[in-house]
């Protein structure tokens, strides 16, 4: 890897996520030296603006680190945003609308400011320190509660035109099926993402065909989690296999389009629900490529599952802004 940072030169990693945060401190190695990881919001201040919990975080990270002098802060987020301007457009969950994330960090801290979508950052790790490291077309998919993707060609990450390319989890499979959350019916997010197959396995418990789920979660979908998907098929709960498995074969037939599309070198899958269940999303996914995959275009592709976890984000978003910084 070329060296982008100096000796003595520290940058922040940011991860902001509807639940959890996390910022790190990182060398010029690529190393993480410090690090602080909430909830992100808190329990027990509810008038706690997400902004000034972002800052606190940042701040004890740096504290962890000895209180080394950072020189910039790369920041992944949830989306829509706009990554030339750092304006994050709309994120229900934290409340903000056509929110200057990156000015107000600029602000805090006296240091350039990266802001990009949480899924580009999360690939973009993958691909400068994972299992994808040597290729330089590369697609990332990460099922979760929702479907978010990335692009990287040449070794750049793709923003398009709006700003926003790789909305993998909007690609319709099915016309007609079922209503998706952007407002559209049969998106890949509609019939394979965390809420959907959760919905399909309340229904299963409802009427007693998923046991273990009925047992440890009633059929509440907020208590369905990637884990709890996983241990129920683990405890022998056919018919939540079977929807698990229809729904990574979904994602693969996505996938296999978008290898028809894009011609990657790679795509790394990530995400809850292929932590929680990697052996099934492979297989599926994997099926779902050797039937909707041109021939020509899927040889040689490596299909890999993510590598570096909830650090994807946080050393994806480090290495976006020390490339910033070399460039200035």
């Amino acid at each position: 890897m070329e060296a982008l940072l100096n000796p003595g030169d520290y940058v922040v990693g940011l991860d902001i996520g509807g639940t959890k945060m996390m910022a790190c401190v990182i060398d010029h190695k690529f190393k993480i030296v410090g690090r602080c990881r909430k909830k992100s919001k808190s329990e027990k201040n509810a008038k706690e603006k997400p902004e000034d919990r972002i800052i606190k975080i940042v701040k004890e990270a740096i504290q962890d680190a000895g209180g080394k002098p950072i020189r910039g802060i790369g920041v992944g987020s949830p989306g829509p945003l706009d990554p030339w301007t750092g304006v994050i457009i709309d994120t229900p969950n934290l409340a903000w609308k056509n929110f200057p994330l990156a000015d107000v960090l600029r602000k805090a801290f006296d240091v350039p400011v990266l802001v990009d979508n949480d899924v580009n950052v999360g690939t973009y790790g993958e691909y400068a320190f994972g299992k994808v490291k040597d290729c330089e077309h590369v697609v990332g998919i990460f099922p979760g509660t929702g479907i978010g993707g990335a692009l990287i060609v040449d070794g750049k990450l793709v923003h398009g035109f709006s700003g926003a390319a790789g909305e993998v989890g909007h690609m319709t499979l099915e016309v007609d099926g079922p209503y998706c959350g952007c407002g559209k019916r049969g998106c890949l997010e509609a019939l394979a993402s965390r809420i959907a197959i959760a919905s399909q396995v309340a229904a299963l418990a409802a009427r007693g065909d998923a046991p273990y789920i009925l047992e440890n979660c009633g059929t509440d979908l907020a208590n369905i989690r990637s884990s709890s998907i996983a241990k129920a098929i683990a405890a022998g709960d056919k018919m939540v296999e079977g929807v698990v498995r229809k729904a990574a074969f979904y994602t693969g037939v996505a996938t296999g389009n978008l290898i028809n599309i894009m011609s990657p070198e790679a795509v790394v899958l990530g995400g809850g629900l292929v932590e929680a269940m990697e052996d099934i999303y492979m297989d599926e996914i994997g099926k779902a490529i050797k039937a909707h995959a041109m021939p020509s275009m899927r040889k040689g592709v490596k299909i890999v599952a993510a590598k570096l976890g909830d650090d994807a984000g946080v050393m994806g978003a480090a290495r976006l802004i020390a490339e910033k910084l070399a460039a200035a």
